[in-house]
């Protein structure tokens, strides 16, 4: 999956779902508050595009691959857009932060929220 900035926030979450279906991928930007202290952001307009939300004028693009882990595809996206993304593993019904399993890749990330989902069933 190759990413750029014409692409839309919610085309970007449809198709690493479709590519991860026990993964679900945030969009945040870094926002100051009244009181100068920096907070993230939850990107909610899912027409937006990456040109628009980016908060750097770095270029490039982002490639999402099964066997990135998941600090990499953070490190990717604050690295080229200035923006973090946080990912959730699907866990029964619920979805988790994968902040403890960042060195897994997407494909464990996924395999695991598949089990989880399976044995909450």
């Amino acid at each position: 999956m190759i990413i750029n900035d014409n692409s839309k926030i919610g085309s970007i979450q449809e198709a690493f779902h479709s590519m991860f279906p026990y993964l679900k991928l945030e969009f945040f930007t870094k926002s100051i508050n009244s009181s100068g202290i920096s907070t993230n952001k939850m990107i909610q307009n899912a027409g937006r595009t990456l040109g628009e939300c980016r908060t750097i004028q770095n270029s490039g693009v982002v490639t999402i691959t099964p066997r990135m882990t998941v600090a990499d595809l953070e490190n990717n996206f604050r690295t080229v857009y200035g923006l973090s993304v946080q990912l959730f593993r699907k866990s029964g019904k619920g979805w988790l932060e994968t902040s403890f399993t960042e060195s897994w890749s997407l494909e464990e990330q996924n395999s695991q929220g598949e089990s989880l989902s399976k044995i909450a069933s």
